[in-house]
């Protein structure tokens, strides 16, 4: 099988990522137009309600109908959702609603205006990303786009209209397309749908005439557009034939390619292939083929620069490794469906030609239906010739020199031996020098070995010895098939050799780039990824790098870089971030700088600057390299900023909840005392006993909101001191103003002393009280406990009310939640205080339903060690050591003191 018919491998793993990628996601049709006005929604839900009458389940996710009411109509009988809510800044905005899109999960799901952008708190801040979301799930979309709103358009189309576009679409995203229908009308039409009211109304219709919507713009954008959708067409030809396996190629379009080198002529060949793809309107690839044999370093600049040049020139580039250069750039040309090659005129000494393979007549013989373009050279131009100097300079002498000695240790061991075994035997040894040579030396001192050993052995070993003469003719005939076998073994072995190191150099590249994908995808967020990064560039480079990260600023550069750029390459990195354009060494923006700034470009924005710092100048191996960590990275910051998007839109429309939420319950729990107060006031003589009531539930709303915030502030922190446990729970009862029949008290004896701030964990207990009181009240009373549980001190307070729903077990501690059984009255806040209470004393508060109906909320509060008394050392709960008299007595006083309160207050 020859070259040009073996499938590439590359080619094919990318087939089946995208073959895997497709089965599992779902499929994106586009409906693409010129303008607004040319009925792109309408088709698009013609074609939902064709596919609804043939059974597949469709749900309108959104549709922008602008009033009109033929495509209102069309919405008829089609399920829709119900549109997102989403306040802001005083402002009800309604947005599409993923979350239920993706829980009803249908098979088709129709989203209209794929540029849009969402509303602030929003998961996502673009609608194509919902939709990209919405294929991810395995679900199919049909959505609308404008030609203006495409990312590497937008420009364009600001620069022919004169309108800014705000609102773009990556073109990956077009990319992913499985397919486009072009909708279509002449500017006449168009405008006179926008005559008739069809597009816009009243003034607005009047102003659009005038600018955005005149003759010349619409044919411009009408030509941009069909040229868009020609290109996506040209893409899925070219996949089909490469799953199908078809040679090629098909002159559907024509695609140009030309073939570029380290030659002085190749910025002539790129110059010329770019004017004659923009007479013929056609696309073109520059192709690069990446030989056995390393480059120089004028070698890599050049090459380095041409492709620079054809990028800048809007080429496509491709890179690929092959020993035949015309075996290559075929296969090339078929896999792309390529319709023309240009190539340079040969140039050279015509009497050397024979020495070379020749490139254009087998690419003339084996092209097939290609054309070649022979180009050449600028008019009495010749091959610039090589000074001494330079030949010196780039002649391996260290190589010559090694072969020199393999040659004499060769011939030396020989000379010892010679007695002992035929001279035939002998040219063996120098053959296998030969094959040693040419798997470590270049092609032309292997060369040097082989014709040298062939003489060694025929002028001291070969009858008559020390001539050149050979009288026998099988000697001679062994000699000639010597010199030729050395020859072609050597040439093997170099080009095996050669073969061999840059498959090591791929290798090493592949390695790199699988070991920064590796770090990136092992990262969980960008502060862990960038240090490995940074630290494989590094080892790879040998090299410093230092990363720019987009903010609100500009650039700013993040900790985790390796060196400090100077103030020059700050500016050459912001003009990179600001242009999109590689910048610094070996480009031709400001080359004198010392690194080589590329910038992190995902989609259609640009989301920072990696910046190296180099040594030498970079070889094109090394500027693919590094261009593809830069694409990584890119992808990976997109991703972080995205993901704290996302998060910021969840905070932020809980935000928005919970200030709704407390706006509601706090207006009202204020304004229904104030109105109490305010009525009792009015009467002749004002009831004392309502304002009082009034004043209680007004203070008590004011008390837990100041809580709340000293909580929340970290404001409030624990005295600890040691305190009884049934002095606590007694104290607490009294506090709650329960009668003596309403509670019930259980606490277990010998309980340890905690070590706790007693008036926040007495405050804790009144929450849990006061919630009994309200949403657990019945005829048994409430049962509070104390007991220990292991190295915990347990206080219950269990009711004999309806208990929890389920699920309640932990919402019951969240701030502002009110059941669905809940009476009116209170905010929500009390349970929520009294877990952050806990919480600050080093305890734990949990919720559940007890057997036979009721809810028991318990404290857990951890026993640290044996209290320590005044003036003695530490006693263990065991400790057999008596205290002091006076200490005796000052518990006892305490004990005194605690009884007469409980007493006071029962």
């Amino acid at each position: 099988m020859k070259d040009p018919e073996r499938p590439d491998p590359d080619a094919l793993l990318a087939l089946m990522k995208r073959q895997e990628a497709r089965s599992t996601r779902g499929k994106l049709k586009i409906f693409f137009g010129m303008s607004p006005g040319v009925g792109k929604t309408y088709a698009m839900l013609q074609a939902a309600r064709q596919k609804q009458a043939e059974g597949c389940e469709v749900v309108v996710g959104i549709v922008e109908t602008h009033g009109r009411k033929e495509t209102e109509a069309l919405l008829e009988g089609m399920p829709i959702m119900p549109r997102l809510q989403i306040e802001y800044r005083g402002t009800t905005l309604t947005e599409m609603d993923l979350d239920a899109i993706l829980t009803w999960h249908p098979e088709l799901a129709v989203v209209d205006e794929l540029a849009h952008t969402n509303a602030p708190g929003s998961r996502h801040p673009k609608r194509y990303q919902d939709v990209l979301e919405l294929l991810d799930a395995g679900i199919n979309v049909y959505t609308t786009l404008n030609v203006q709103h495409v990312g590497s358009r937008s420009d364009t189309v600001r620069q022919i209209t004169g309108a800014p576009v705000s609102e773009t679409v990556p073109d990956s995203v077009l990319d992913l397309a499985d397919e486009m229908v072009l909708v279509d009308l002449t500017p006449e039409q168009l405008r006179e749908r926008l005559a008739e009211g069809k597009v816009y109304l009243g003034d607005r219709a009047e102003w659009a005439a005038k600018n955005f919507f005149r003759e010349s713009n619409l044919t411009a954008l009408r030509e941009m557009a069909l040229r868009l959708v020609a290109e996506h067409v040209d893409r899925d030809l070219r996949d089909i034939m490469s799953e199908e396996k078809i040679a090629g190629p098909w002159k559907s379009g024509d695609r140009l390619l030309v073939a570029v080198s380290a030659s002085p002529y190749s910025e002539r060949l790129i110059r010329y292939t770019r004017r004659l793809a923009s007479s013929m309107e056609a696309s073109w690839i520059v192709a690069t083929i990446e030989g056995p044999r390393p480059l120089s370093q004028d070698e890599q600049t050049r090459l380095t620069r041409y492709i620079a040049l054809a990028r800048q020139l809007g080429a496509e580039v491709i890179t690929t490794p092959g020993r035949d250069v015309a075996e290559a750039l075929l296969r090339v040309a078929r896999q792309n469906n390529v319709t023309q090659i240009i190539m340079g005129k040969p140039l050279g000494t015509p009497w050397l030609s024979f020495l070379k393979p020749d490139l254009l007549h087998w690419l003339m013989r084996n092209s097939g239906n290609i054309d070649i373009h022979m180009i050449p050279s600028e008019e009495g131009a010749q091959p610039k010739r090589e000074s001494l100097e330079e030949r010196l300079a780039r002649t391996p002498w260290q190589d010559f020199g090694i072969a020199l000695g393999i040659a004499a240790g060769v011939t030396g061991f020989s000379l010892l031996i010679v007695d002992f075994i035929d001279y035939r035997a002998i040219a063996l040894f120098y053959l296998f020098a030969v094959v040693i040579a040419g798997m470590r030396l270049r092609r032309w001192p292997t060369f040097f070995l082989a014709a040298l050993s062939a003489l060694l052995w025929n002028f001291l070993f070969i009858p008559p010895r020390f001539t050149f003469y050979i009288s026998k003719f099988e000697d001679f005939m062994m000699f000639g098939a010597y010199f030729v076998i050395a020859v072609v073994i050597g040439h093997l072995a170099t080009q095996l050799h050669e073969r061999e190191q840059a498959e090591r150099r791929r290798e090493e590249r592949a390695t790199a780039l699988y070991r920064f994908t590796r770090d990136l995808a092992a990262s969980r967020d960008l502060s862990q990824a960038l240090p490995k990064v940074l630290q494989l560039i590094r080892d790879f480079f040998h090299a410093d790098a230092a990363v720019w990260l987009r903010d609100e600023n500009g650039l700013t550069q993040h900790p985790a870089s390796t060196f400090v750029p100077s103030k020059k390459d700050e500016s050459v990195a912001m003009w990179a971030f600001q242009k999109k354009q590689a910048a610094g060494k070996s480009t031709d923006t400001l080359p004198d700088s010392e690194c080589l700034h590329t910038p992190l470009v995902a989609g259609d924005r640009a989301e920072g600057v990696l910046s190296v710092r180099l040594k030498t100048l970079p070889t094109l191996e090394q500027r693919e390299l590094l261009d593809a960590f830069a694409a990584q990275l890119a992808v990976f910051v997109n991703k972080e900023r995205a993901l704290q998007e996302s998060r910021e839109a969840q905070v932020a429309r809980g935000s928005q909840k919970l200030q709704k939420v407390l706006f509601d319950s706090v207006s009202h729990e204020l304004k229904t005392p104030l109105a109490a107060m305010t009525a009792a006031l009015q009467q002749p003589r004002p009831n004392s006993a309502e304002l009082q009531q009034a004043a209680r539930r007004l203070t008590h709303t004011v008390d837990n909101l100041l809580d709340a915030t000293r909580l929340e502030s970290g404001l409030l922190q624990p005295v600890r001191e040691w305190c009884d446990p049934g002095e606590l729970v007694h104290e607490a009862v009294a506090a709650s103003g329960l009668r003596e029949g309403d509670v019930q008290i259980n606490i277990a004896k010998n309980l340890p002393a905690v070590s706790v701030d007693s008036g926040l964990i007495q405050q804790a207990l009144n929450a849990l009280l006061s919630n009994a009181m309200s949403y657990g009240k019945s005829e048994r009373p409430i049962e509070v406990s104390a007991t220990r549980d292991d190295s915990s001190l347990v206080i219950s307070v269990a009711d004999r009310g309806a208990g929890l729903e389920p699920g309640e077990e932990t919402k019951v501690f969240q701030k502002f939640y009110r059941g669905p059984r809940t009476r009116p009255g209170g905010i929500g806040l009390g349970l929520s205080i009294a877990r952050q209470l806990v919480e600050t004393n080093g305890g734990q508060i949990v919720a559940q339903n007890r057997q036979g109906g009721g809810a028991v909320f318990s404290i857990r509060l951890p026993i640290s060690e044996a209290m320590r008394l005044p003036g003695a050392e530490s006693v263990a709960t065991t400790a057999t050591a008596v205290p002091p008299r006076e200490t005796i007595e000052a518990e006892v006083s305490a004990v005194k003191a605690a009884l007469a309160r409980v007493s006071s207050a029962k």
